[in-house]
Protein backbone atom coordinates (compact mmCIF):
# COMPACT_ATOMS: atom_id res chain seq x y z
CA UNK A 1 0.00 0.00 0.00
CA UNK A 2 2.53 2.47 1.42
CA UNK A 3 5.23 0.53 0.42
CA UNK A 4 6.43 0.65 4.12
CA UNK A 5 6.33 -2.03 6.76
CA UNK A 6 5.04 -0.82 10.11
CA UNK A 7 6.05 -2.18 13.47
CA UNK A 8 4.48 -1.68 16.49
CA UNK A 9 4.99 1.41 18.44
CA UNK A 10 7.57 0.66 21.00
CA UNK A 11 8.70 -2.35 19.13
CA UNK A 12 12.52 -2.75 17.64
CA UNK A 13 13.54 -5.64 15.59
CA UNK A 14 16.39 -6.92 17.90
CA UNK A 15 13.45 -7.25 20.07
CA UNK A 16 10.55 -8.93 18.59
CA UNK A 17 9.42 -12.70 20.16
CA UNK A 18 11.50 -15.25 19.00
CA UNK A 19 10.00 -17.71 16.52
CA UNK A 20 9.66 -20.95 18.20
CA UNK A 21 10.62 -24.72 16.66
CA UNK A 22 7.42 -26.61 17.26
CA UNK A 23 7.25 -28.91 20.40
CA UNK A 24 5.85 -32.47 20.93
CA UNK A 25 5.37 -34.63 23.85
CA UNK A 26 5.37 -38.34 24.19
CA UNK A 27 1.66 -39.38 24.09
CA UNK A 28 0.37 -36.37 23.31
CA UNK A 29 -1.93 -35.51 20.37
CA UNK A 30 0.57 -32.52 18.22
CA UNK A 31 -0.67 -29.12 18.38
CA UNK A 32 -0.96 -27.07 15.37
CA UNK A 33 2.56 -25.50 14.79
CA UNK A 34 0.83 -22.23 12.99
CA UNK A 35 -2.01 -22.07 16.11
CA UNK A 36 1.10 -21.94 18.36
CA UNK A 37 3.17 -19.51 16.51
CA UNK A 38 -0.20 -17.38 16.34
CA UNK A 39 -0.46 -17.55 19.73
CA UNK A 40 3.52 -16.35 20.33
CA UNK A 41 3.07 -13.85 18.12
CA UNK A 42 -0.46 -12.46 18.78
CA UNK A 43 0.54 -8.83 19.65
CA UNK A 44 2.66 -8.27 16.69
CA UNK A 45 0.16 -10.14 14.09
CA UNK A 46 -2.89 -8.26 15.98
CA UNK A 47 -1.31 -4.72 14.92
CA UNK A 48 -0.27 -5.72 11.76
CA UNK A 49 -1.77 -3.81 8.44
CA UNK A 50 -0.92 -6.04 6.04
CA UNK A 51 0.61 -9.75 5.92
CA UNK A 52 3.67 -8.60 4.34
CA UNK A 53 4.29 -6.90 7.55
CA UNK A 54 4.22 -10.39 9.36
CA UNK A 55 6.55 -11.86 6.55
CA UNK A 56 9.13 -8.96 6.96
CA UNK A 57 8.94 -10.32 11.20
CA UNK A 58 8.99 -13.72 10.06
CA UNK A 59 12.36 -13.49 7.56
CA UNK A 60 13.99 -10.98 9.84
CA UNK A 61 14.00 -13.98 12.32
CA UNK A 62 16.04 -16.15 9.44
CA UNK A 63 13.40 -18.41 8.74
CA UNK A 64 14.17 -19.69 4.96
CA UNK A 65 11.25 -20.93 3.25
CA UNK A 66 12.70 -24.66 3.40
CA UNK A 67 11.92 -24.53 7.44
CA UNK A 68 8.90 -23.47 6.75
CA UNK A 69 7.77 -25.90 4.57
CA UNK A 70 9.08 -28.70 7.42
CA UNK A 71 7.69 -26.73 10.26
CA UNK A 72 4.45 -25.54 9.26
CA UNK A 73 3.13 -27.34 6.22
CA UNK A 74 3.25 -23.98 4.20
CA UNK A 75 5.54 -23.04 0.89
CA UNK A 76 7.34 -19.54 2.13
CA UNK A 77 7.07 -17.04 4.29
CA UNK A 78 4.29 -14.94 2.68
CA UNK A 79 1.98 -18.04 2.54
CA UNK A 80 3.00 -18.60 6.70
CA UNK A 81 2.21 -14.25 7.01
CA UNK A 82 -1.36 -15.11 5.50
CA UNK A 83 -2.07 -18.10 7.49
CA UNK A 84 -1.06 -15.98 10.51
CA UNK A 85 -3.29 -12.84 9.51
CA UNK A 86 -5.89 -14.65 9.00
CA UNK A 87 -6.12 -16.24 12.11
CA UNK A 88 -5.30 -13.59 14.78
CA UNK A 89 -8.29 -10.69 14.76
CA UNK A 90 -6.63 -7.00 13.81
CA UNK A 91 -5.78 -5.15 17.20
CA UNK A 92 -4.36 -2.08 16.02
CA UNK A 93 -2.67 0.78 18.12
CA UNK A 94 -3.91 4.26 17.86
CA UNK A 95 -1.01 6.33 15.94
CA UNK A 96 0.56 9.24 17.71
CA UNK A 97 -0.98 11.84 14.79
CA UNK A 98 -2.63 11.90 11.69
CA UNK A 99 -2.54 8.42 9.62
CA UNK A 100 -0.37 9.06 6.47
CA UNK A 101 -2.68 8.53 3.29
CA UNK A 102 -0.76 8.26 0.05
CA UNK A 103 -3.84 7.55 -2.13
CA UNK A 104 -5.56 11.41 -1.19
CA UNK A 105 -6.10 13.44 -4.38
CA UNK A 106 -8.04 16.32 -5.05
CA UNK A 107 -11.31 16.60 -6.47
CA UNK A 108 -10.40 19.40 -8.33
CA UNK A 109 -6.76 18.49 -10.24
CA UNK A 110 -8.58 15.20 -11.55
CA UNK A 111 -11.51 17.07 -12.75
CA UNK A 112 -9.39 19.47 -14.60
CA UNK A 113 -7.56 16.23 -16.32
CA UNK A 114 -11.31 15.22 -17.72
CA UNK A 115 -12.28 18.64 -19.25
CA UNK A 116 -8.47 18.16 -21.05
CA UNK A 117 -9.25 14.31 -22.00
CA UNK A 118 -12.58 16.31 -24.17
CA UNK A 119 -11.05 19.64 -25.28
CA UNK A 120 -9.17 18.18 -28.29
CA UNK A 121 -12.75 16.55 -29.25
CA UNK A 122 -13.77 20.77 -29.82
CA UNK A 123 -11.10 20.20 -33.05
CA UNK A 124 -13.56 17.95 -34.63
CA UNK A 125 -16.57 20.98 -35.01
CA UNK A 126 -13.36 23.11 -36.33
CA UNK A 127 -12.39 20.82 -38.94
CA UNK A 128 -15.77 19.31 -40.20
CA UNK A 129 -15.82 21.62 -42.82
CA UNK A 130 -12.70 20.89 -43.85
CA UNK A 131 -13.59 17.02 -44.38
CA UNK A 132 -16.92 17.63 -45.65
CA UNK A 133 -18.24 15.34 -48.32
CA UNK A 134 -20.60 12.36 -49.58
CA UNK A 135 -21.23 9.67 -46.96
CA UNK A 136 -19.46 5.96 -47.25
CA UNK A 137 -21.00 2.62 -47.29
CA UNK A 138 -21.39 2.89 -43.54
CA UNK A 139 -23.43 6.38 -43.54
CA UNK A 140 -20.41 8.06 -42.56
CA UNK A 141 -18.48 11.36 -44.09
CA UNK A 142 -15.93 10.34 -46.07
CA UNK A 143 -12.72 10.10 -44.41
CA UNK A 144 -14.22 9.48 -41.23
CA UNK A 145 -12.39 5.87 -40.95
CA UNK A 146 -8.90 7.24 -41.43
CA UNK A 147 -9.63 8.70 -38.52
CA UNK A 148 -11.00 6.01 -36.67
CA UNK A 149 -8.19 4.28 -37.57
CA UNK A 150 -5.48 6.68 -37.05
CA UNK A 151 -7.35 6.95 -33.68
CA UNK A 152 -7.12 3.51 -32.52
CA UNK A 153 -3.69 2.96 -33.25
CA UNK A 154 -2.70 6.04 -30.80
CA UNK A 155 -4.76 4.95 -28.29
CA UNK A 156 -3.59 1.52 -28.23
CA UNK A 157 0.36 3.20 -28.72
CA UNK A 158 0.21 5.85 -26.36
CA UNK A 159 -1.44 3.51 -23.65
CA UNK A 160 1.71 0.95 -23.72
CA UNK A 161 4.12 3.77 -24.17
CA UNK A 162 2.33 5.46 -20.98
CA UNK A 163 2.85 2.76 -18.82
CA UNK A 164 6.31 2.02 -19.87
CA UNK A 165 7.31 5.99 -18.96
CA UNK A 166 5.19 5.26 -15.65
CA UNK A 167 7.45 2.30 -15.36
CA UNK A 168 10.31 3.77 -15.13
CA UNK A 169 9.17 7.08 -13.22
CA UNK A 170 7.76 4.41 -10.78
CA UNK A 171 11.73 3.18 -10.63
CA UNK A 172 12.53 6.69 -10.08
CA UNK A 173 14.57 7.23 -12.79
CA UNK A 174 13.17 10.08 -14.69
CA UNK A 175 15.17 10.35 -17.52
CA UNK A 176 14.67 7.20 -18.89
CA UNK A 177 10.85 7.95 -18.86
CA UNK A 178 11.96 10.90 -21.05
CA UNK A 179 13.95 8.94 -22.80
CA UNK A 180 10.98 6.46 -23.75
CA UNK A 181 8.45 8.95 -24.27
CA UNK A 182 11.07 11.55 -26.64
CA UNK A 183 10.96 7.88 -29.21
CA UNK A 184 8.42 6.49 -28.47
CA UNK A 185 5.73 9.28 -28.92
CA UNK A 186 7.48 10.01 -32.59
CA UNK A 187 7.74 6.72 -33.95
CA UNK A 188 3.65 6.79 -32.64
CA UNK A 189 2.59 9.25 -34.13
CA UNK A 190 4.24 8.06 -37.31
CA UNK A 191 2.52 4.59 -37.53
CA UNK A 192 -1.11 6.11 -36.98
CA UNK A 193 -0.49 8.36 -39.55
CA UNK A 194 1.00 6.12 -41.97
CA UNK A 195 -2.57 3.80 -41.13
CA UNK A 196 -4.82 6.11 -41.99
CA UNK A 197 -3.41 6.98 -45.27
CA UNK A 198 -3.02 3.43 -45.73
CA UNK A 199 -7.05 2.86 -45.36
CA UNK A 200 -7.96 6.12 -46.63
CA UNK A 201 -9.82 5.84 -50.29
CA UNK A 202 -8.55 7.91 -53.19
CA UNK A 203 -9.41 11.19 -53.82
CA UNK A 204 -9.89 12.63 -50.44
CA UNK A 205 -6.93 13.96 -49.02
CA UNK A 206 -7.66 16.02 -46.32
CA UNK A 207 -9.03 13.24 -43.76
CA UNK A 208 -5.97 11.09 -43.38
CA UNK A 209 -3.63 14.62 -43.23
CA UNK A 210 -6.37 15.56 -40.78
CA UNK A 211 -5.96 11.86 -39.04
CA UNK A 212 -2.04 12.54 -39.28
CA UNK A 213 -2.46 15.33 -36.95
CA UNK A 214 -4.25 13.57 -34.92
CA UNK A 215 -1.97 11.23 -34.52
CA UNK A 216 0.88 13.62 -33.51
CA UNK A 217 -1.32 15.54 -30.57
CA UNK A 218 -1.85 12.11 -29.17
CA UNK A 219 1.88 11.57 -28.85
CA UNK A 220 2.73 14.92 -27.86
CA UNK A 221 -0.44 15.18 -24.97
CA UNK A 222 0.70 11.49 -23.63
CA UNK A 223 4.26 12.96 -23.32
CA UNK A 224 2.61 15.60 -21.05
CA UNK A 225 0.26 14.23 -19.09
CA UNK A 226 2.14 11.39 -17.92
CA UNK A 227 4.80 13.82 -16.77
CA UNK A 228 2.62 16.09 -15.19
CA UNK A 229 2.23 18.98 -17.04
CA UNK A 230 -1.58 19.01 -17.27
CA UNK A 231 -1.85 22.79 -16.59
CA UNK A 232 0.39 23.67 -20.15
CA UNK A 233 -1.88 21.11 -22.11
CA UNK A 234 -4.91 22.96 -20.95
CA UNK A 235 -3.76 26.50 -22.12
CA UNK A 236 -2.17 25.29 -25.32
CA UNK A 237 -5.96 23.98 -26.11
CA UNK A 238 -8.02 26.75 -25.00
CA UNK A 239 -7.73 28.88 -28.26
CA UNK A 240 -8.56 25.93 -30.67
CA UNK A 241 -11.69 25.37 -28.27
CA UNK A 242 -12.77 28.79 -27.88
CA UNK A 243 -12.51 29.34 -31.69
CA UNK A 244 -14.60 25.92 -32.08
CA UNK A 245 -17.31 27.58 -29.80
CA UNK A 246 -17.63 30.61 -31.93
CA UNK A 247 -17.92 28.59 -34.97
CA UNK A 248 -21.00 26.76 -33.11
CA UNK A 249 -22.83 30.10 -33.26
CA UNK A 250 -21.05 31.41 -36.22
CA UNK A 251 -19.61 31.39 -39.44
CA UNK A 252 -15.66 31.00 -39.38
CA UNK A 253 -13.35 30.99 -42.58
CA UNK A 254 -11.68 27.73 -43.25
CA UNK A 255 -8.25 29.80 -42.96
CA UNK A 256 -9.48 30.88 -39.65
CA UNK A 257 -10.35 26.93 -38.47
CA UNK A 258 -7.08 26.08 -40.12
CA UNK A 259 -4.82 28.28 -38.41
CA UNK A 260 -6.51 27.52 -35.02
CA UNK A 261 -5.95 23.71 -35.82
CA UNK A 262 -2.15 23.95 -36.80
CA UNK A 263 -1.16 26.67 -34.14
CA UNK A 264 -2.52 24.66 -30.98
CA UNK A 265 -1.10 21.53 -32.61
CA UNK A 266 1.92 22.89 -32.99
CA UNK A 267 2.16 24.63 -29.49
CA UNK A 268 1.50 21.47 -27.90
CA UNK A 269 4.10 19.57 -30.03
CA UNK A 270 6.59 21.92 -28.79
CA UNK A 271 5.74 21.53 -25.32
CA UNK A 272 5.79 17.95 -25.56
CA UNK A 273 9.28 18.35 -26.94
CA UNK A 274 10.38 20.59 -24.06
CA UNK A 275 9.46 18.53 -22.07
CA UNK A 276 11.89 15.42 -22.63
CA UNK A 277 14.42 17.21 -24.95
CA UNK A 278 17.41 16.19 -23.28
CA UNK A 279 19.41 18.98 -21.81
CA UNK A 280 22.62 19.23 -20.04
CA UNK A 281 22.25 19.12 -16.22
CA UNK A 282 18.75 18.41 -16.05
CA UNK A 283 19.23 14.86 -14.32
CA UNK A 284 20.94 16.40 -11.30
CA UNK A 285 18.59 19.21 -11.35
CA UNK A 286 15.76 17.36 -10.44
CA UNK A 287 17.48 14.45 -8.34
CA UNK A 288 17.25 11.84 -10.83
CA UNK A 289 19.61 9.02 -11.22
CA UNK A 290 21.38 6.78 -13.82
CA UNK A 291 19.99 3.41 -14.33
CA UNK A 292 22.08 2.52 -17.83
CA UNK A 293 23.54 -0.41 -15.73
CA UNK A 294 20.20 -1.96 -14.61
CA UNK A 295 17.73 -3.82 -16.72
CA UNK A 296 14.60 -1.45 -16.96
CA UNK A 297 11.02 -3.02 -16.86
CA UNK A 298 10.25 -5.25 -19.82
CA UNK A 299 8.72 -4.09 -22.94
CA UNK A 300 6.38 -7.18 -22.59
CA UNK A 301 4.83 -5.83 -19.37
CA UNK A 302 3.46 -2.82 -21.59
CA UNK A 303 1.68 -5.02 -23.98
CA UNK A 304 -1.34 -5.71 -22.19
CA UNK A 305 -1.87 -1.94 -21.34
CA UNK A 306 -1.63 -1.54 -24.99
CA UNK A 307 -3.82 -4.27 -25.89
CA UNK A 308 -6.13 -2.77 -22.98
CA UNK A 309 -5.92 0.32 -24.85
CA UNK A 310 -6.90 -0.99 -28.07
CA UNK A 311 -9.92 -2.67 -26.57
CA UNK A 312 -11.58 -0.03 -24.65
CA UNK A 313 -11.06 1.61 -27.95
CA UNK A 314 -13.23 -0.04 -29.91
CA UNK A 315 -16.25 -0.78 -27.47
CA UNK A 316 -16.27 3.32 -26.66
CA UNK A 317 -16.34 4.04 -30.35
CA UNK A 318 -19.24 1.52 -31.13
CA UNK A 319 -21.03 2.54 -28.00
CA UNK A 320 -20.23 6.74 -28.84
CA UNK A 321 -21.28 6.47 -32.57
CA UNK A 322 -23.83 3.47 -32.36
CA UNK A 323 -23.82 0.08 -33.97
CA UNK A 324 -24.46 1.25 -37.02
CA UNK A 325 -22.22 4.21 -36.69
CA UNK A 326 -24.62 6.83 -37.38
CA UNK A 327 -24.78 8.76 -34.07
CA UNK A 328 -23.93 12.36 -33.04
CA UNK A 329 -21.33 11.33 -30.81
CA UNK A 330 -23.21 12.75 -27.81
CA UNK A 331 -22.00 9.32 -25.93
CA UNK A 332 -18.09 10.29 -26.78
CA UNK A 333 -18.16 13.40 -24.66
CA UNK A 334 -20.00 11.99 -21.84
CA UNK A 335 -17.43 9.14 -21.54
CA UNK A 336 -14.82 11.80 -21.83
CA UNK A 337 -15.98 14.40 -19.40
CA UNK A 338 -16.45 11.32 -16.82
CA UNK A 339 -12.64 10.30 -17.08
CA UNK A 340 -11.85 13.03 -14.30
CA UNK A 341 -14.55 11.69 -11.88
CA UNK A 342 -13.38 8.41 -12.73
CA UNK A 343 -9.73 8.97 -11.68
CA UNK A 344 -10.70 10.75 -8.59
CA UNK A 345 -12.81 7.98 -7.07
CA UNK A 346 -9.90 5.21 -8.28
CA UNK A 347 -8.07 6.93 -5.55
CA UNK A 348 -10.64 7.67 -3.29
CA UNK A 349 -11.37 3.52 -3.47
CA UNK A 350 -7.58 3.23 -2.68
CA UNK A 351 -7.86 5.71 -0.04
CA UNK A 352 -11.07 3.76 1.73
CA UNK A 353 -9.51 0.04 1.05
CA UNK A 354 -6.34 1.47 2.99
CA UNK A 355 -8.51 2.23 5.88
CA UNK A 356 -10.81 -0.42 5.87
CA UNK A 357 -7.41 -2.09 6.31
CA UNK A 358 -6.93 -0.62 9.96
CA UNK A 359 -9.98 -0.46 11.18
CA UNK A 360 -11.14 -4.33 10.11
CA UNK A 361 -11.06 -7.01 12.78
CA UNK A 362 -11.08 -9.97 10.22
CA UNK A 363 -10.85 -10.94 7.18
CA UNK A 364 -14.68 -11.35 6.24
CA UNK A 365 -15.19 -7.98 8.04
CA UNK A 366 -12.67 -6.38 5.66
CA UNK A 367 -14.33 -8.03 2.06
CA UNK A 368 -17.60 -6.52 3.39
CA UNK A 369 -16.26 -3.00 4.16
CA UNK A 370 -13.96 -3.41 0.40
CA UNK A 371 -17.17 -4.68 -1.54
CA UNK A 372 -19.14 -1.78 0.26
CA UNK A 373 -16.31 0.45 -1.22
CA UNK A 374 -16.43 -0.78 -4.78
CA UNK A 375 -20.02 0.08 -4.96
CA UNK A 376 -20.34 3.27 -3.15
CA UNK A 377 -17.40 4.34 -5.29
CA UNK A 378 -18.94 2.67 -8.50
CA UNK A 379 -22.05 4.47 -7.58
CA UNK A 380 -20.96 7.55 -7.96
CA UNK A 381 -19.16 7.35 -11.33
CA UNK A 382 -22.01 5.60 -12.81
CA UNK A 383 -24.20 8.75 -11.58
CA UNK A 384 -21.64 11.32 -12.84
CA UNK A 385 -21.76 9.76 -16.06
CA UNK A 386 -25.60 9.51 -16.65
CA UNK A 387 -25.78 13.22 -15.55
CA UNK A 388 -22.97 13.89 -18.54
CA UNK A 389 -24.81 11.89 -20.72
CA UNK A 390 -28.62 13.50 -20.43
CA UNK A 391 -27.19 17.23 -19.99
CA UNK A 392 -27.05 17.64 -23.67
CA UNK A 393 -30.87 16.67 -23.77
CA UNK A 394 -31.27 19.02 -21.20
CA UNK A 395 -29.47 22.10 -22.14
CA UNK A 396 -30.68 21.79 -25.73
CA UNK A 397 -34.63 19.89 -26.07
CA UNK A 398 -34.21 20.76 -29.60
CA UNK A 399 -31.21 18.03 -30.15
CA UNK A 400 -31.20 14.36 -30.79
CA UNK A 401 -31.02 13.21 -27.42
CA UNK A 402 -30.00 10.15 -26.34
CA UNK A 403 -32.81 6.78 -26.55
CA UNK A 404 -33.15 4.38 -23.14
CA UNK A 405 -30.88 1.36 -24.90
CA UNK A 406 -27.98 3.81 -25.72
CA UNK A 407 -28.26 5.46 -22.40
CA UNK A 408 -27.89 1.73 -20.84
CA UNK A 409 -24.59 0.90 -23.31
CA UNK A 410 -23.38 3.85 -21.95
CA UNK A 411 -23.71 3.25 -18.66
CA UNK A 412 -22.65 -0.33 -18.74
CA UNK A 413 -19.77 0.55 -20.24
CA UNK A 414 -18.79 2.83 -17.87
CA UNK A 415 -18.87 -0.10 -15.71
CA UNK A 416 -16.46 -1.71 -18.15
CA UNK A 417 -14.26 0.98 -18.19
CA UNK A 418 -14.05 2.01 -14.54
CA UNK A 419 -13.96 -1.61 -12.94
CA UNK A 420 -11.47 -2.43 -15.49
CA UNK A 421 -8.93 0.49 -14.33
CA UNK A 422 -9.17 -0.28 -11.04
CA UNK A 423 -8.11 -3.57 -11.93
CA UNK A 424 -5.30 -2.18 -13.84
CA UNK A 425 -4.33 -0.28 -10.96
CA UNK A 426 -3.95 -3.25 -8.99
CA UNK A 427 -1.62 -4.90 -11.45
CA UNK A 428 -4.54 -7.15 -12.28
CA UNK A 429 -4.14 -5.81 -16.20
CA UNK A 430 -4.11 -9.12 -17.69
CA UNK A 431 -7.85 -10.30 -16.51
CA UNK A 432 -9.43 -6.50 -17.83
CA UNK A 433 -7.57 -6.85 -20.86
CA UNK A 434 -8.88 -10.43 -21.71
CA UNK A 435 -12.09 -9.40 -20.58
CA UNK A 436 -12.32 -6.21 -22.58
CA UNK A 437 -10.40 -7.78 -25.57
CA UNK A 438 -13.32 -10.79 -26.07
CA UNK A 439 -15.93 -8.07 -25.92
CA UNK A 440 -14.52 -5.77 -28.62
CA UNK A 441 -14.33 -8.79 -30.52
CA UNK A 442 -17.59 -10.09 -30.20
CA UNK A 443 -19.27 -6.42 -30.58
CA UNK A 444 -17.07 -6.52 -33.57
CA UNK A 445 -18.32 -10.03 -35.12
CA UNK A 446 -21.82 -8.59 -34.24
CA UNK A 447 -21.34 -5.91 -36.39
CA UNK A 448 -19.63 -7.56 -39.78
CA UNK A 449 -22.00 -10.51 -39.77
CA UNK A 450 -25.49 -8.75 -38.90
CA UNK A 451 -26.34 -6.35 -41.62
CA UNK A 452 -28.42 -3.80 -39.26
CA UNK A 453 -27.28 -5.02 -36.45
CA UNK A 454 -29.70 -4.36 -33.51
CA UNK A 455 -28.85 -2.19 -31.12
CA UNK A 456 -29.06 -4.02 -28.31
CA UNK A 457 -26.03 -6.10 -29.25
CA UNK A 458 -23.97 -3.72 -27.73
CA UNK A 459 -25.47 -3.58 -24.50
CA UNK A 460 -25.51 -7.54 -23.98
CA UNK A 461 -21.85 -7.65 -24.50
CA UNK A 462 -21.04 -4.98 -22.30
CA UNK A 463 -23.20 -6.43 -19.86
CA UNK A 464 -21.54 -9.61 -19.97
CA UNK A 465 -18.10 -7.59 -19.77
CA UNK A 466 -19.39 -5.79 -16.79
CA UNK A 467 -20.80 -8.91 -15.01
CA UNK A 468 -16.98 -10.35 -15.96
CA UNK A 469 -14.59 -7.27 -14.53
CA UNK A 470 -16.93 -6.86 -11.65
CA UNK A 471 -16.78 -10.55 -10.46
CA UNK A 472 -12.99 -10.20 -10.65
CA UNK A 473 -12.67 -6.96 -8.51
CA UNK A 474 -14.69 -8.77 -6.12
CA UNK A 475 -12.70 -12.16 -6.01
CA UNK A 476 -9.58 -10.14 -6.12
CA UNK A 477 -9.59 -7.13 -4.00
CA UNK A 478 -11.61 -8.54 -0.88
CA UNK A 479 -8.03 -10.14 -0.16
CA UNK A 480 -5.63 -7.93 2.06
CA UNK A 481 -2.82 -9.18 0.33
CA UNK A 482 -4.07 -7.44 -3.21
CA UNK A 483 -3.65 -4.20 -1.54
CA UNK A 484 0.22 -3.79 -1.40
Amino acid sequence: MSGSIRMPPGSRPDTLPAIPRPRTRPGWAQADPIDELAARLDDFTAAAVHPDEIAALLESDGLSDDQIRERYGVKNSFALAEELYERVERRHPEPDGPVHDPWRMGLLGCLLRGVVFALPGLGYVLGAPLLAGPRDDFGLPAGTVPMLAGALVGWTWNQGLAHRAYSWLGLGDRSAARRSLLFGAPLGALLGSLVAFAVAGPGHPAAPAFAAGQSCYLGAATVLLVMGRERALLVALLPMAAGAVVALAHSVPDAVRLTLLLGSLTVVAVLGLREVAPRKGRGAAHGTRSRSATSGPPLIGSLPHALFGLATGVLVLYTALGDSLTDDGTGLVALTLSMGPAEWLLYRFRSDSLAGLRSSSTPRAFRRTTLLTVVKCLAGYLAALLALGLAPAALWPQGPGISGVRLAGLLLLGVVLWTGLLLQSFGAVLGATTVCCVAALAQTLALVTHTGSPHWIGPIVQGTAAVALAALVCGLLGRATAHR
